[in-house]
């Protein structure tokens, strides 16, 4: 909201879940249309092996970046949690988000990856909904506590702001679940096209749903101040927003290793012939981890990082793969609707592609990691008595 403009940025979310239901069901489509059930398959079919190396390279990429985006939340959020525990300062080892990420990968995300069936997720997936329903409701809450002593900032409410592009690329990575698709498709009950256009159309109406919600709430309260950790923004000595923060690092966890799946199942596909022995499986996972792992402990702005796995992969994985092999295994006219729009998506999504990762190389967003806003500061006492009086209600 804060790249694209409030009203423009609303617009924008709402366009971005239709393509993303429209290009979810047609990827299934074109591969109930060449006989194939993966995702590379598909793209094989269609374009030969070079299309099946590019898709390859991307759906490894995205859930790739989407863990290093994990782990940057945790060792973010975390960090403030734990230095609400009596005792625990800014110096403490628990306040080091190093050895958060660490202690976080070891003890929970790892056990949790090595798990070699998509299937048992589904409770954790309901779980982690659940989990964030809780979440929204803090951010609204102090929409109304927190958000009228926060002045806006200049030009806050203008319709459109000029990093629209980028906009469209973080909102394409809020969205994206094609990598895992095809996954999902063969884990359904009765796995048909009518049975997935019903869950697609569910499961991206309750997307829309919830990310206008958080967008709306987390601008409306903070404007042009507004992180892209939505939670960088709060202060760390309010308890009702540590305890989101608590939940928040809970589906980041449990997310983890839905996308760690994702790009496991790609280097099996690429260099095992699809099948991972108990050993290679071990081995291969504990390799990806430690690679998402050492990134995240390098970089700490989560903005920059959804940004440009937003244009890099998720732009592609959604608005142009999808399209382009329907259109190349298709035999609908050209004036056909399914082919007009999925000509005009492709065209969208090869312009911001475009020139989404030339703004974000050229005009990256601003990062302030771990540090508390002007309006935390005890110098600010219409925010920091609020924060304090929350903190003794909450107690």
């Amino acid at each position: 909201m804060r790249q694209a403009g409030f009203p423009l940025g609303t617009l924008l979310l709402f366009l971005v879940a239709y393509i993303t239901d429209y290009s979810v069901i047609l990827l299934i489509k074109g591969g109930n249309l060449s006989g194939t059930n993966t995702y590379q398959s598909l793209m094989n079919r269609a374009f030969g092996m070079a299309g099946y190396v590019i898709l390859s390279f991307l759906q490894f990429l995205y859930p790739f970046i989407a863990m290093v985006s994990c782990n940057i939340i945790s060792g973010d959020t975390l960090t403030k949690v734990f230095q609400r525990i009596p005792g625990v300062g800014p110096e403490s080892i628990l306040a080091e988000r190093h050895l958060v990420i660490m202690l976080t990968t070891i003890l929970l995300v790892l056990p949790l990856s090595l798990c070699r069936n998509i299937v048992n997720f589904g409770k954790v997936s309901f779980s982690s909904l659940v989990l964030t329903i809780a979440i929204l409701v803090i951010v609204v809450i102090r929409v109304v506590t927190l958000g009228p002593h926060i002045p806006s900032t200049d030009n806050a409410w203008n319709f459109a702001q000029p990093n629209a592009i980028q906009a469209i690329g973080v909102m394409t990575f809020a969205f994206i679940c094609h990598h895992n698709s095809f996954l999902i498709y063969g884990s359904l009950e009765q796995p048909t096209i009518k049975t997935w256009t019903r869950v697609t159309h569910i499961s991206v109406f309750f997307a829309l749903l919830i990310n206008v919600a958080f967008a709306a709430s987390g601008y409306i309260t903070f404007t042009g101040y507004t992180q892209g950790d939505l939670f960088e923004n709060y202060c760390k000595d309010d308890n009702l927003i540590t305890a989101g923060r608590f939940l928040y690092a809970i589906t980041i966890i449990f997310t983890f290793p839905i996308e760690c799946f994702v790009t496991r199942e790609v280097i099996a596909n690429l260099f095992f012939g699809g099948t991972l022995s108990t050993i290679f499986h071990v081995v291969v996972t504990v390799c990806i981890i430690a690679a998402v792992t050492g990134i995240a402990l390098a970089f700490d702005c989560l903005g920059i990082v959804l940004e440009l796995n937003g244009v890099v992969a998720a732009i592609p994985l959604v608005f142009i793969i999808p399209t382009a092999c329907y259109l190349k295994l298709s035999e609908e006219s050209w004036y056909h609707w399914d082919s007009i729009q999925s000509f005009m998506i492709l065209i969208t999504g090869i312009l911001v592609m475009i020139v989404g990762f030339v703004m974000v190389i050229m005009f990256p967003q601003g990062c302030s990691h771990g540090k508390e806003m002007f309006y935390c500061m005890p110098s600010n006492s219409s925010i920091y008595n609020l924060t304090g009086s929350v903190n003794e209600t909450v107690s």
